[in-house]
């Protein structure tokens, strides 16, 4: 027979947590008169950061200077004066110079510098005003191509030259080598064998 009565048995709810519901329509009010104040602003709806487009580096990277030097690290010397290379931007130290030239290439340190990884399209006129640019920087004589022609020509006989000179010192070294091996012998010995000459052909 099932149990009808107000006071039935069941499942002890008690442990379970209680809300005060007064303290939570307290701070979701208060929630909202921030949110309605205008000197009150978010965070997340603030504008976002605009950066300046990838542009290319104005210096020269230094990745020799300290290449051959010997160097004592501390434990306590500051980041710059440690082993590797340091980026004073990032203030970090890189073991290598593959992962320093990373680094600098990098989505963190451009974006420490100001910039974000896009670069700004060039238009038409861009390109050729910086062809003219270009034109306007050469010397007066300039490379052409009667210079790469003459310029591969003079290599060329410098080559043959070269090899010439070779072949020569390369018969010499043969000439000495055949000398030294002939043995000394008295001439008077020689005539009195018959011979004129080691290395002589008979006549």
């Amino acid at each position: 027979m099932v149990n009808t009565s107000n006071n039935a048995v069941g499942v002890d709810n008690t442990f379970r947590r209680k809300f005060d519901r007064e303290e939570y329509l307290e701070r979701a009010r208060e929630r909202e008169k921030e949110e309605a104040d205008p000197r009150h602003k978010s965070k997340s709806k603030g504008p976002p950061v605009q950066r300046k487009p990838l542009k290319h580096r104005d210096y020269e990277v230094d990745l020799e200077s300290r290449l051959g030097k010997t160097q004592v690290v501390t434990p306590i010397a500051p980041l710059s004066q440690q082993a590797g290379y340091y980026c004073s931007v990032c203030e970090c130290v890189v073991k290598d110079s593959a992962n320093y030239l990373d680094h600098i290439n990098g989505k963190k340190h451009q974006r420490a510098l100001g910039m974000s990884m896009r670069v700004e399209r060039a238009s038409l006129e861009q390109v050729q005003g910086r062809f003219e640019q270009l034109k306007k920087r050469k010397p007066p004589g300039t490379f052409t191509e009667q210079d790469l022609d003459e310029r591969i020509l003079k290599q060329q006989e410098e080559e043959e030259e070269r090899k010439r000179q070779k072949r020569e010192k390369k018969k010499e070294k043969k000439k000495e080598k055949a000398l030294e091996e002939e043995p000394e012998m008295d001439p008077e010995v020689a005539a009195m064998m018959g011979f004129g000459g080691f290395g002589s052909s008979k006549k």
